[in-house]
């Protein structure tokens, strides 16, 4: 749950009459990662492609064409690998052919439209000159100047004298001027005065009204046949889309399968390839290739630890990562994915993130009214793209993010920016609540060890709970990064031993603990100073000399290095702490826009309709609306940004590498086919 799938290291060789027999192999178990040749070893090449390869690339590059434009879905399940390739020996192509040329026929007719469209626009903007556009373009002895223009009624006026010379037409804001060679520069100049926008004459001949009759004409002519070719690809789709996806998948399958030569190693009568695959799949594997490779060795990949100085940051070959989460926690690998695949060996957090994600989102929105519409959202977020594996995890994310939201919301009684602890259908539920946990949690360690007073239910926290909000920011910053630390102190201590593990990382665990118990004492004990020395500013003490020496010795800094960036550093871990405060800032914010937003609309609109002023009714209505709409759009986006940056930048940072590499098993993952 909390490591990625063990790899194991799969190296085969044999002769090159065997090397497609032996790929397509790789692809029908479905499991094995070729890692590709670097081509650095005299004598030896990468393979050469399949003859077919070229064929299936450009089939595969007209279905990719096709289907980025038709965008089909498929909620119907996968086809088997036989329908699949008989639909291929049979007409699919043509259809395929048929769909294509219907694509670039509206294609065409969308570009034409934008040009007479343009056309058109010019045409009219013309048009009250009534100039035949023969007049303007095929007489070569005179040139033609249109410009735009809003000083077009003192046209006359600056071209002055020159006025005589040259033919000038003006109507509305478009100013003609016919010249003379000879008179070009003097006419530019002018109409430069006037600041006229140039106009390109267009082609053609007739009058500019009857051109644009013409031009609206072929408007309609190509938007009928847009919409013809529309009407064709919604039928073609409803009809085919489910075969053209899984055509797709085939024949990406088959291009890995058939291009898989150039990862491999060559030479002019054998082939040598290097890959890996799951540890757990490795007797299936071993009985399959066993029988068509002269050469096959499989061992579990095991990490060359160093523990020296020299070999901490030792560079090592590791094998791709696969998830190995549980399936209730899995969609939060699109999360992790944004910052790369953890790498191999370490703690993929994953799971963690899949539950602290959705709680941090929960608590800084915190709204009953708007987790019930997140939910909602996520349903039908559900219903138009659960079938896209994309789609499927975007609707569970934010399903979860809904559903936090909405514990959270019941547990502060909000709902709409509404405090609703006191409306008369939720009486039942907190009044019990309040009684119950008012006197259960006085006088208990959350109130003498924390400095927790607002210890009960419901917790307002824009009210009397504010200030235990921002403790409980603070408190739960600290356990975040706590946990951090820890899974680092683990991976530090796989990779490089225990040393190692204690300076890097326990020491920030010592500054961590005794620097939030020091500062807590401060805030429980009026008796205890700043700066009075415990066993707590005794542990900061050792941690940030720990620190130093971990940054001299294992991160290479050196000793200066070390002694400055040591409590500049510890520094930086008191801001990461204060960072976890975005949770109560951000959380009161909201709370207050959408109480702003109720007591201008909604209460404006209750006073507005008692006293029968029921234009100021609507008009409060609409402002409620849309501050209520704003801030939901708000909560959506602001809590999910501070969500992440709490957990990418500031926990994650204290643990995380991100240089893990994807496993990619040859011939990709079916989805829409089966039986390969």
């Amino acid at each position: 749950m909390l490591s990625s799938v063990k790899m194991s290291r799969l190296t085969m060789a044999g002769s090159n009459d065997k090397l497609d027999e032996v790929l397509r192999a790789c692809a029908d178990l479905g499991n094995v990662h070729i890692k590709p040749y670097s081509g650095n070893t005299d004598g030896i090449a990468i393979g050469t492609p399949h003859p077919d390869a070229d064929d299936v690339s450009a089939l595969l590059a007209k279905v990719r064409a096709a289907n980025t434009v038709l965008k089909c879905s498929n909620k119907e399940g996968p086809l088997s690998s036989k329908a699949v390739k008989q639909a291929l020996e049979s007409n699919f192509g043509d259809k395929i052919d048929s769909i294509t040329e219907t694509i670039a026929s509206k294609s065409d007719a969308v570009a034409e439209i934008s040009k007479l469209e343009e056309r058109i626009s010019i045409l009219s903007t013309i048009a009250p000159l009534n100039i035949p556009l023969e007049l303007m373009t095929e007489i070569s002895s005179i040139d033609v100047y249109l410009g735009e223009t809003s000083k077009a009624s003192k046209a006359f006026q600056v071209f002055g004298e020159l006025k005589d010379r040259v033919e000038i037409h003006v109507a509305g804001n478009v100013v003609a001027v016919a010249c003379q060679g000879k008179d070009a520069a003097e006419v530019q100049m002018a109409m430069g005065e006037l600041g006229a926008k140039s106009i390109q004459i267009p082609s053609g001949k007739g009058t500019p009204s009857n051109l644009l009759d013409q031009a609206s004409k072929e408007i309609k002519k190509c938007e009928k046949t847009v919409a013809n070719c529309e009407s064709k690809m919604s039928s073609w789709t409803q009809n085919n889309g489910r075969m053209l996806l899984a055509v797709q998948e085939h024949l990406e399958r088959e291009s890995d399968i058939l291009t898989g030569h150039t990862l491999c190693a060559t030479s002019a009568h054998a082939y040598a390839m290097e890959a890996w695959l799951p540890t757990s799949e490795v007797d299936g594997a071993r009985r399959v290739l066993s029988k068509i490779s002269s050469h096959l060795k499989i061992e579990e990949f095991v990490e060359d630890h160093g523990h020296g100085h020299d070999d901490h940051h030792h560079e090592e070959d590791y094998p791709p990562v696969e998830y190995d989460t549980l399936e209730a926690t899995r969609h939060a690998s699109a999360l992790t994915n944004l910052v790369g695949r953890p790498k191999y060996g370490t703690i993929d957090p994953t799971s963690m993130i899949a539950i602290t994600f959705p709680i941090f989102y929960g608590l800084i929105l915190g709204d009953a009214g708007y987790g019930l519409v997140i939910m909602l959202l996520a349903l039908l977020l559900k219903s138009k793209i659960g079938h896209d594996p994309l789609g499927k995890v975007a609707s569970r994310i934010l399903m979860n993010m809904g559903i936090a939201t909405f514990i959270v919301g019941v547990l502060t009684a909000e709902a709409f920016g509404f405090v609703i602890e006191k409306w008369d259908m939720f009486v039942w539920l907190y009044e019990p609540m309040y009684a119950e946990t008012k006197y259960i949690l006085k006088d208990t360690v959350f109130v003498e060890w924390f400095g927790l007073s607002h210890t009960y239910l419901p917790f307002h926290r824009a009210g009397g709970a504010l200030q235990d909000y921002i403790l409980l920011s603070i408190y739960l910053g600290c356990a975040h990064l706590l946990i951090g630390f820890i899974i680092g102190f683990i991976n530090v201590f796989k990779a490089h031993g225990p040393v190692a593990a204690f300076f890097e990382k326990g020491s920030w665990l010592l500054i961590l603990i005794g620097g939030s118990a020091h500062v807590l004492r401060f805030i429980t004990d009026d008796s205890y100073g700043t700066f009075e020395s415990s066993i707590w500013s005794m542990m900061v003490v050792i941690g940030v000399i720990c620190l130093i020496y971990g940054l001299a010795v294992y991160e290479g800094f050196g000793w200066l290095g070390g002694i400055i960036m040591g409590p500049i550093e510890t520094f930086g871990l008191l801001a990461n702490t204060l960072s976890y405060l975005r949770i109560m800032a951000v959380g009161v914010a909201g709370v207050k826009i959408a109480e702003i937003g109720n007591e201008m609309g909604f209460h404006g609109m209750a006073d507005a309709v008692s006293s029968g002023d029921y234009l100021v009714a609507v008009l409060c209505f609409v402002i409620w609306i849309g501050v209520q709409v704003f801030a939901l759009a708000l909560g959506l986006l602001s809590p999910s940004i501070h969500a992440v940056r709490l957990h990418f930048v500031e926990w994650m940072g204290k643990f995380y590498d991100g240089s893990g590499q994807e496993f990619a098993p040859l011939g990709g993952r079916s989805l829409h086919v089966e039986g390969h």
